[in-house]
């Protein structure tokens, strides 16, 4: 009986040979882009942090800027990819028309704000990291630096936009290729010039953190127009052909995408503006934190790559299969997902604490920076698991359409423990950086348990999207053809006081 029991947990755990080849399918494309891209960015972390403590420290705080931006983006095509994917599923490809376009605007609007927001605050912003503590780095300096980086990195941002919009779609229907080899393309030409502009190599001037800057900039014009090129020409990818020969988006699927998709946005958007108000409250402990924070950061972004990517497939996966209908096949491959994510990323927290004792000592700064950043990153692979089992909950959640859900999971959450916890540890005790840091990941075990709560309710369980037939090659879908969503009778959306 005690044997039966087990196979049957098991069973429930582990997938058969074709559902792992189906998830190593999607996944590895994604991964390798996404490890690769870090790896590239931890290259290009590793050569201004070489340069001095005040280059590396200017830099860290404006891409914490641009951080919240990326994910605003990321937010809003995100929030529609979720219709994206059950359309794909569905065969409904004058709705996936529909939300490429209206992705797209979405993406242009914030685009037009993170704009205005960077030329008229962008300087001022930085400064609220800026804290002397005495020991370690020039204030003045570090926000030369960072002001600099930041103005030439916002001519970037159209670039950027455009390819999340494209390689969002293209990944919500399980085709990663292309991003995958536009990615790899953007980080050749970034590594080179990264060599080439800040160090002053193969008669260019050494520009610095500039350098660094314009090697970005240029990496993702090469990266949308490879992505951009590919999508339009390939057969395998039709939702792409005719896409702009008509700008229009009915006002129903709008007023869907608006209201399943706004809660996404807003959560990513208030999430990161949390994350960011944590780091301030790091910041408060002096220069050296913000440097050894963002030597530990760029190491966790190599790590943090991967179980975000295993977040992104269990969303793709249970998209599709949310979309064809199956239901319980969808919880099954969610256990599933989740399972294999969290025993996998367990086994790489070991590679994370060897790479704590030697990573800080490739900078070109001081050992008070270099050993806050070891000691950081030693309590970060401790963690590593839990953030695994927290992306999976998060993006199994968000597939199945429940995004005022996953807006309490995930930024309401951030804002009512960890934010307000940050802020107290850094402005009413004497706890270093290392110690605050231990207890603001603590806070991340309560939501482990509050997404198993929502996994095992199964509210987040839904098809939302009606089936279709592929749209015909002029893209003007009849009445019957255009794309309705399917609203469930007891939607969690329409009756919060539901139990979670």
């Amino acid at each position: 009986m005690e044997l039966e029991k087990k196979q049957n947990v098991f069973s429930k755990l582990i997938g058969d040979k074709a559902f792992y080849k189906m998830v190593f399918a999607v996944a590895v494309p994604i991964l390798v882009q996404n490890v690769i891209t870090n790896f590239v960015s931890l290259l290009d972390n590793i050569m201004v942090g070489r340069v001095g403590t005040e280059e590396m420290s200017g830099v860290s705080i404006a891409n914490l800027l641009l951080f919240v931006f990326n994910l605003a983006v990321f937010g809003a095509t995100s929030g529609v990819g979720i219709f994206t994917a059950q359309y794909y599923g569905s065969k409904n490809e004058t709705g996936m028309k529909h939300s490429i376009r209206f992705s797209m605007y979405w993406g242009l609007a914030l685009l037009a704000v993170g704009i205005i927001i960077f030329g008229a605050a962008g300087k001022a912003l930085i400064k609220l990291y800026l804290y002397d503590n005495g020991t370690t780095g020039d204030i003045n300096a570090t926000l030369g630096f960072g002001s600099s980086y930041l103005s030439l990195m916002v001519i970037g941002l159209p670039a950027f936009v455009i390819s999340q919009v494209y390689a969002g779609t293209v990944r919500s229907t399980q085709k990663t290729l292309p991003p995958m080899v536009a990615g790899l393309c953007a980080v050749v030409v970034n590594l080179f010039l990264n060599y080439v502009l800040i160090y002053g190599k193969l008669g260019a001037p050494a520009m610095g953190v500039n350098g660094a800057a314009i090697a970005t900039v240029t990496s993702r014009y090469v990266e949308m127009i490879i992505l951009v090129v590919w999508c339009h020409v390939s057969k395998k990818l039709p939702y792409f052909k005719g896409v702009w020969r008509s700008l229009k988006v009915p006002i129903e699927d709008c007023k869907a995408y608006i209201k399943k998709g706004t809660p996404v946005f807003i959560n990513e958007v208030l999430w990161s503006i949390g994350i960011s108000i944590i780091v301030q409250c790091y910041s408060v402990r002096g220069l050296a934190t913000v440097a050894a924070l963002n030597i530990q950061n760029t190491m966790n972004n190599l790590f943090a790559a991967g179980y975000i990517t295993m977040g992104a497939v269990t969303g793709i996966i249970i998209g599709n299969i949310l979309g064809s209908g199956d239901i319980e096949g969808a919880k099954d491959a969610s256990r599933k997902l989740m399972a294999f994510s969290t025993a996998f990323y367990t086994l790489l927290a070991g590679l994370y604490v060897g790479l704590a004792f030697v990573f800080p000592s490739i900078y070109n700064t001081t050992d008070e920076v270099k050993e806050i950043a070891e000691n950081v990153m030693l309590v970060a692979a401790c963690f590593v698991p839990v953030e695994a089992l927290v992306n999976a909950a998060y993006f199994t959640i968000r597939a199945g359409g429940r995004t005022f859900v996953t807006f309490l999971f995930d930024s309401f959450f951030t804002w009512v423990i960890p934010v307000p916890v940050a802020f107290l540890l850094s402005r009413l005790t004497g706890l270093d950086v290392v110690e605050m840091y231990l207890v603001i990941q603590s806070l991340e075990i309560i939501k482990v348990v509050i997404g198993f709560i929502i996994l095992r309710s199964g509210i987040w369980c839904k098809k939302f999207v009606a089936d279709g037939e592929p749209a015909p090659s002029n893209d003007i879908p009849s009445e019957e053809e255009k794309p309705t969503v399917v609203e469930p009778e007891s939607d969690f959306l329409n009756n919060p006081k539901s139990p979670l």
